[in-house]
């Protein structure tokens, strides 16, 4: 395939992931057409993204995410430079975005 994304083949899976209607539908799909390791790091590039956009620092998205500093600073560079793409899905669903950028604390110790 060419560095040129814009080709019928990529118009085509387009096509099928803006058919599918639930999230179980999106579960079935990407399931099948990547491999798990393929869909947990585009989940992980999203929650780093959605950190990064919060303020959290390359450290803190390391410790949560598990993504390494390269993977953090290859996102960022796309917040910054790319498409807008993050921004746009961010936009659209804010109370996602505030979900994934504050990770759950650690578990406090109970005070004696």
């Amino acid at each position: 395939m060419s560095k040129n994304i814009r080709n019928e083949a990529v118009d085509n899976l387009f096509a099928a992931i803006l058919s599918l209607s639930n999230r179980e539908e999106c579960y079935r799909f990407f399931e099948d057409i990547c491999t798990v390791n393929e869909l947990l790091s585009l989940s992980q590039r999203f929650e780093v993204a959605s950190m990064l956009r919060a303020k959290r620092t390359y450290l803190e998205i390391a410790e949560h995410t598990g993504a390494s500093t390269a993977t953090i600073s290859r996102v960022n560079r796309s917040l910054n430079y790319g498409n807008d793409g993050y921004d746009m899905v961010f936009g659209r669903i804010p109370e996602l975005l505030e979900k994934i950028a504050k990770p759950e604390e650690e578990e406090k110790e109970p005070e004696i």
